[in-house]
């Protein structure tokens, strides 16, 4: 099938666009350049001598729950005693000990609280992000949430596109009546449109949550009134999501270990990118990852994402996902660095701007203090980057000096 969007499918995923001796070139923030050093025929105000290290398009997060108020470290010790998440749940844990404290929390504080996240994030080499809301349950809290999103995006270095996940679990004084919670939240999408606070839609469609039959007629809802959608599908059991998410035409689909072999033919049948979340299942201990082999061999578009979030998967480290990608998944080193930029901008509707080494794109750009892209995945758990150029600005400076001649 020929795809359209722009993003890398299937065994496509294995080409990587290498040059040796390269230079790029940037003004104003946009890419004028991208070639042989030797072709270069651009007077430079500053030109950095890379030295032999490994230069890359900025690490693209597409699937982040960034805003929310305090932590849950302290049922690490009731996971290690065998509680199961539901008996967390009843204690008072779980996500609502974080839609408690967010909703708790002053707007400075979550502010505040997600700034310190982003700027690890871009130490880590990431430059653009998605950010979900979701941590509310309420129209106060989420409408919060996606206000600090917004403030940030205005006033942070790292590009960032806005999620409303108003329908992230179910308050338990809806048990039951999950429709007319759902309706609560797509009533809040004229003041999201209004104040621009949001450009996705997303809905967790799981069992004991939402069903696909709910979450489908809850974004086709969501894209009727112009919203692009995301959904949490099949993360646990084989619900149908997937093959909901292709059928809808949504921009991706997140999670997905359980996915059924129809729904991964139907996502590679679709422009549908699947948004694979590898780190919460190796910190959930749960055996089985997202079939990321059987989705490459289908044609399927795939990204990885952190999921950073406080409970089920607390790190900001897209390069750790990287290394768990390549040992767990079984990605290889070539389709690792498609999915974690050229496809997850596409991912987050960026697929024109960011993810790519290209003239006309921003000079997101990150040099690394390694000597070929294998080992950014092969040496983990560490920060492997030297600096980070944002719109052609550095925003990062943590490695190896690197020689600059100013002309």
């Amino acid at each position: 099938m020929d795809h359209g969007n722009g993003a890398i499918h299937g065994s496509e995923m294995s080409n990587l666009p290498l040059i040796e001796d390269a230079a790029i070139a940037w003004k104003d923030g946009q890419i004028i350049y991208v070639g042989s050093k030797d072709g270069v025929e651009i007077e430079a105000n500053e030109v950095i001598d890379c030295q032999g290290k490994l230069v890359t398009p900025g690490l693209i997060d597409p699937h982040t729950h960034l805003v929310f108020g305090g932590s849950r470290e302290h049922e690490v010790q009731l996971k290690l005693q065998g509680l199961s998440y539901l008996e967390i749940l009843s204690r008072g844990g779980g996500i609502l000990s974080t839609v408690k404290h967010t909703q708790e929390a002053t707007e400075e504080v979550l502010k505040k609280k997600a700034k310190f996240h982003l700027d690890r994030m871009l130490s880590l080499g990431v430059t653009t992000i998605e950010a979900k809301s979701g941590y509310g349950l309420d129209e106060e809290t989420e409408l919060k949430q996606l206000r600090v999103v917004k403030a940030l995006q205005k006033e942070h270095d790292m590009d960032l596109v806005s999620t409303f996940l108003g329908a992230h679990a179910v308050p338990a004084e809806y048990k039951g009546k999950e429709e007319e919670f759902l309706d609560r939240m797509l009533a809040m999408l004229d003041q999201i449109e209004k104040e621009e606070l949001a450009e996705f839609v997303d809905i967790f469609a799981e069992t004991g949550v939402f069903t696909v039959e709910q979450s489908k007629k809850f974004l086709q809802k969501a894209m009727d009134l112009g919203f692009s959608v995301k959904i949490h599908a099949d993360e646990i059991d084989p619900l149908g999501g997937t093959e909901m998410a292709a059928e809808i035409g949504a921009t991706s689909a997140d999670h997905l270990c359980g996915a059924s072999e129809t729904g991964v033919k139907m996502l590679g049948e679709s422009e549908t990118v699947a948004v694979i979340l590898p780190g919460t299942t190796f910190y959930l201990n749960k055996p089985e990852f997202a079939p990321a082999r059987p989705m490459i061999e289908n044609n399927v578009a795939v990204s990885l994402a952190t999921d950073f979030n406080p409970g089920s998967c607390p790190t900001e480290n897209l390069q750790l996902i990287m290394s768990i990608a390549m040992l767990k998944l079984k990605m290889t080193p070539e389709e690792i660095w498609n999915a974690v930029t050229i496809n997850a901008s596409h991912a987050i509707n960026r697929g024109e701007t960011a993810g790519k080494l290209k003239v006309g794109r921003q000079a997101d750009v990150v040099i690394w203090d390694a000597p070929n892209y294998v080992y950014i995945p092969y040496h983990f758990g560490v920060n492997h980057v030297n600096s980070v150029f944002k719109n052609g600005k550095l925003v990062v400076n943590r490695g190896e000096e690197l020689a600059t001649i100013t002309s």
